[in-house]
Parts: C-alpha cells; sequence; structure tokens
C-alpha cells in the first residue's frame, strides 16, 4: 500500500494544537500526531516525531495518495477535524483533548487525547500507525496487548505507561494491517488507566461537551470588529490552550527546540512561563473580556513571592519551578536536523530589568478592574513595594534585556524604558489605592529615568531611539515606547524611530528583531511579534493604510488554520521557532483591534 506523502514534509509548520489546559498536542495537517507531553505540558513525551522524524513517535492514519487531505477547526472550538476525499470514498477524524465542565463546578481536563474516525462515504483502505515513544523517545518502548487496552512501557519500567483504548481489533491497530473502514471507531490515548471503560457513546458525549465548552468560551468574547473576528477568536483560543489551569501559569509556546533557523543552534524549550510572555497575554485576553485568567495570574505571582526580598526571576516553571537546569537530549536528531534539542532553559537564571515593568503593568491592570476588591490589595501592595525597591537599586545596571543576550551585559533601552513603567504604574496604583500617600516619593525616580532614556538611548546620528546606550544599533523591541506611555505616537522622535526601524529592520515585508551580532552571530530570520509591533505602530503615526495593508499580508504568513510560530523565514515565508508562539498571537490580537470596520 503506497502511503500519502505530505506534498511539503518539511516546509512549514502545518500542525494544529489541540488541548485542555493541562497539556497539548500538535497535529500534523496529514494526521500525524507528532508532538504531545502527558500528564502536562513540560512532561517528557510521548510523541515526538517532530523532533526526528524516524525516533520520535507518532500516531497517524494513513492512506494510499489518491486522497485530499483537508484539515480545520470547528468553528469557534479547539476540535480538530482532518477529513480524506478521493472522491469516491471519504472518512473524517475528530482529535481533541476533553474539557469541560461538571455538576460540580469542576472542570474535567485528563491528560488524555480522543480520536474519532468518522466514515463519510465508501470503502475507504487505510493503515493505522501507532508508535508512541516515551521519555522523549529515550530507551525502547514495546507495546503489549491486554484484555481492555494496548499498554506502552519504556524500559520495562512499568510506573511510565501510555495506555490506548479502542473499539477496533488491537491486533490490526499494533501490526499496522491495511483495513476497510467499514464504521466510525474510536482512539483513546491516556497517560491514566480509566476506571469506566471507553465507549464510543461516551467520546461523543465528551466531544459534545468540549464542544460546548468552547463555544461558551467564545461567547463570552466580544465582537470588535468584523473582518478580524475570526483571528483573534482563533488566536485567543490558541492563548487559552497556552495557559496552565491548576497554577495559572502561560507557556510562552507548547514546544522545544524548534530552531529560529533550520540548521542553526537557537533551539530553546519554551514550555515555562516567562514573566513578560505571559503578562502580556494575559493583559490582551482580559481586553477580550477574560478577566478571570489575570487574577489567576496574580494569584500565581503572589505564590512566587512569598517574601518580601525574595529575587524575582524572569520565567518559572509552569508549577513556580525555579531551577529549570537546561540540558540536551543528544540522541535526537532534531527539527529537519537542527540540533541540538534541549530541555529545560539556561536563561531561568539571567537578569533581565524589564520584567518589574512588565508585571507592575499587570498588576495596575488588575487593580484597576478590580478597585473593589480589596481582599487581595495587602499582598499585591507589598509586591509593589519591593519592585519599587528593586527598580529604585537596580534600574541603573546593565542587564541581558529582552533578547536574552547569554554573554554581554549591556543598557538596553528597552529595559530602562519597562523600569519606568514600573514607576509609573507603582505611582497609579498607590493613587488607586492609597490616595497617592506613596506617590509623590516615587515621582522623582519616575523623572530620573525618563530623562536618563531621552539622554542617552536617541541618538542623533540614527535619529531614533537605539537598542541600547551608546550604540547606532536599532531594535524592535523601542517601538513599545509609545504603547507603554512613554511618548507619544506623534511625538516626532517617536515617528522618526519608526522610519529609521523600517529602513534598517524591515526586509521582504517582515522585520528582524535587530541585525547586530549577538552571542549566535546575525539572526536570519524575522521575529513575528517584532512585525506586528511595527504595524501598530504604523498606524499609531497615522499611516493606516499601509498599516492595514502589511498585516493582511502577514496575516497571509500563517499556517493553514490560522497559526503562528516565533519567527518566518524573509524569502520563504515559512514559519520557525517554537509553535504555537503566545507572544506572535498576543500582539496580532493587540494589532487587529486598531481595524475596526
Amino acid at each position: 500500500m503506497h502511503l500519502k506523502q505530505l506534498e511539503h514534509p518539511v516546509d512549514n509548520l502545518n500542525y494544529g494544537i489541540i488541548g485542555n489546559c493541562k497539556s497539548s498536542a500538535l497535529i500534523n495537517e496529514d494526521s500525524s500526531i507528532d508532538w504531545c507531553c502527558l500528564p502536562q505540558f513540560d512532561s517528557a513525551s510521548v510523541f515526538a516525531k517532530i523532533l526526528d522524524e524516524k525516533k520520535g513517535g507518532f500516531f497517524k492514519i494513513a492512506c494510499d495518495d489518491s486522497y485530499k487531505i483537508t484539515q480545520s477547526y470547528i468553528d469557534k472550538t479547539a476540535i480538530l477535524t482532518t477529513r480524506f476525499d478521493n472522491g469516491t470514498a471519504a472518512f473524517e477524524i475528530i482529535d481533541f483533548m476533553p474539557r469541560y465542565q461538571k455538576d460540580n463546578g469542576v472542570y474535567y481536563a485528563p491528560p488524555e487525547i480522543s480520536r474519532i474516525i468518522k466514515k463519510i462515504s465508501g470503502q475507504p483502505e487505510i493503515k493505522i500507525l501507532y508508535d508512541p515513544r516515551l521519555e522523549y523517545a529515550q530507551g525502547t518502548t514495546k507495546n503489549y496487548i491486554k484484555d481492555d487496552f494496548v499498554i506502552s512501557i519504556v524500559d520495562d519500567k512499568r510506573y511510565d505507561t501510555l495506555l490506548l483504548y479502542t473499539d477496533m481489533n488491537k491486533s490490526v491497530v499494533l501490526d499496522a494491517q491495511p483495513f476497510i473502514l467499514d464504521r466510525d471507531y474510536f482512539f483513546k490515548i491516556s497517560y491514566n488507566e480509566k476506571i469506566q471503560l471507553p465507549s464510543m457513546k461516551e467520546m461523543l458525549f465528551e466531544f459534545e461537551r468540549t464542544k460546548v465548552y468552547w463555544l461558551n468560551w467564545c461567547h463570552k468574547t466580544p465582537t470588535y470588529n468584523v473582518k478580524y473576528n475570526d483571528q483573534i477568536l482563533r488566536s485567543a483560543m490558541t492563548l487559552k490552550l497556552l495557559t496552565f489551569e491548576k497554577t495559572g501559569a502561560v507557556l510562552a509556546a507548547a514546544t522545544t527546540s524548534l530552531p529560529e533557523t533550520i540548521g542553526e543552534v537557537r533551539n530553546w524549550d519554551y514550555r515555562f512561563c516567562w514573566i513578560r510572555d505571559a503578562s502580556m497575554v494575559i493583559k490582551v485576553i482580559a481586553k477580550l473580556g477574560h478577566l478571570k485568567i489575570v487574577k489567576e495570574f496574580i494569584e500565581f505571582i503572589i505564590d512566587l513571592i512569598p517574601d518580601k526580598d525574595e529575587k524575582l526571576q524572569i520565567m518559572y516553571g509552569i508549577r513556580g519551578e525555579k531551577m529549570l537546569t537546561e540540558k540536551t537530549l543528544d540522541h535526537l536528531s532534531g527539527y529537519c536536523g537542527s540540533k541540538p534539542v534541549r530541555i529545560g532553559n539556561a536563561a531561568f537564571i539571567q537578569k533581565q530589568n524589564d520584567i518589574y515593568g512588565i508585571l507592575m503593568d499587570v498588576i495596575h491592570f488588575q487593580i484597576e478592574k478590580y478597585s473593589d476588591e480589596t481582599d487581595k490589595h495587602e499582598e499585591l501592595w507589598s509586591i509593589v513595594k519591593s519592585i519599587i525597591w528593586v527598580v529604585e537599586n537596580n534600574w541603573r545596571q546593565a542587564d541581558k534585556g529582552i533578547w536574552e543576550f547569554r554573554h554581554e551585559d549591556r543598557h538596553f533601552t528597552f529595559s530602562k524604558l519597562l523600569c519606568w513603567v514600573a514607576v509609573d504604574r507603582a505611582i497609579k496604583i498607590s493613587e488607586i489605592i492609597q490616595s497617592g500617600k506613596s506617590a509623590k516619593k516615587w515621582e522623582a525616580l519616575r523623572t530620573e529615568i525618563y530623562e536618563d532614556i531621552l539622554s542617552n538611548a536617541w541618538n542623533d546620528e540614527v535619529q531614533a531611539f537605539t537598542q541600547s546606550y551608546g550604540t547606532t544599533h536599532l531594535d524592535a523591541s523601542v517601538l513599545l515606547m509609545e504603547p507603554y506611555g512613554f511618548i507619544d505616537a506623534k511625538d516626532p522622535k517617536y515617528v522618526n524611530t519608526v522610519k529609521a526601524i523600517e529602513k534598517e529592520l524591515s526586509y521582504e515585508g517582515l522585520l528582524f528583531r535587530y541585525k547586530n551580532d549577538d552571542d549566535f552571530g546575525t539572526p536570519s530570520s524575522s521575529f513575528t511579534v517584532c512585525t506586528f509591533w511595527f504595524i501598530n505602530s504604523l498606524y499609531k503615526i497615522g499611516e493606516e493604510e499601509k498599516s492595514k495593508a502589511m498585516f493582511d499580508q502577514l496575516l497571509s504568513y500563517s499556517n493553514h488554520l490560522g497559526l503562528f510560530s516565533e519567527d518566518i523565514d524573509f524569502k520563504s515565508k515559512r514559519l520557525l521557532g517554537n509553535f504555537p508562539q503566545a507572544y506572535s498571537h498576543l500582539a496580532l490580537i493587540d494589532t487587529a483591534l486598531n481595524f475596526k470596520d
């Protein structure tokens, strides 16, 4: 049987994401589950073909190459459908991870994937290719047929197992025997042994309840404009899928080690909660009416800072872990041969002064929205004062910056800007909860940082605010000076900065984040969020038509499901980097909200 080959097997990240706010899975447009970690986002993978075609493991429904394959989400849900149709025979695969509210109000979100094969017409001939590889494909995974399920065990470690429940003949599944699809079938991949055996009836019930959950969630999202509502909703659901419900943490992305450029070593593990990324995510999601996520994230932060003098890291594990030791998995070849494959992230030890302003901005947002809920104000006020103390004592120091330069500390403009934001928002918080009692003593600090930035970040030679003090290097992050309220959009210095960045960093309709060398050479791909920032800046300085045209162009570079990764190749427009990327989707929403029909 000649198996269906993808038209572009390595040309793009043509994956859909399913999940339930505890874990997620990536499903290729050909139906192959190529990435999943269970029981949680940061657990070891059970499928990792995306990181090694041969060793990683996958679960695919295969058929001959006469079938046209189309993939889409059920409207306003995170339920993915993959349809196979050759004109005479057709079938559909429905994939989801259960998530719904039970009668007692608790959300049911087990560590499992539900997969239904639905016969539509004719007599499709298919194969089931089920090949899990537990523990990041370390060791040898073996599959055994039991009475009620297929169990997968790595190196005979009985505590580390995966179970497959199905109403299909288990030998047909494990032997990859071709057969005629004569009716509907189900598969349930579960980390835990099920007390009640799954059935098609139960699967369909869970499907309907999960569908209703997502429809209700989308219904709570207000309609802002006609043209981009679909893109806003898909991005919002993607951000929701990257939240870890148990703690309120928000992941930067669902994957590890997808390279920024094929063949290079900029391959990082993004399955963690960066304070910066998460704060931006929850603020933009709150703009869409989902305020509960703000409260949950603030609780996460409060739990991380039990003592007033405890140091705030730039990132944490999704359960609040502070040690994120970086390791390499040398046995995996990497995405398209891009090594190393990393788990953990050494950046957790870095000093990045911008996180204080990012966090303070969210605390201000929380207090402003819930000014009558005073029960948390004392805890938050203690954090506010602690942050101001840290900023006051550290803002003059160099750091690693937003882009996490690994070796050299510099006086980055963005870091200084966010120190200013920290003090500015602290003053506003003081005015809300204590009638400005502390505000007056912080005003001088705010002015000092403001004047320092104007004096040292502005470069007369390039007529722009630069990446760091004393250089001519430009950086897309300084575009955020206006959104954070540091400078007016029509201020000549800001307008000139936007123009200078366009001239220096814009290429083929996309933006470099910067073009100067870093620890790994010169960046060679576009950082997607930077292009959104630039489009937003164009709109703010009055170039609305140009901004909208660039926005439409950028949207066309998403994958077939409207999803974005971290980076885009300038020439081919191929998606690169970890996927789906929270940064990219929060910036998409923020930018789309400019264009109201």
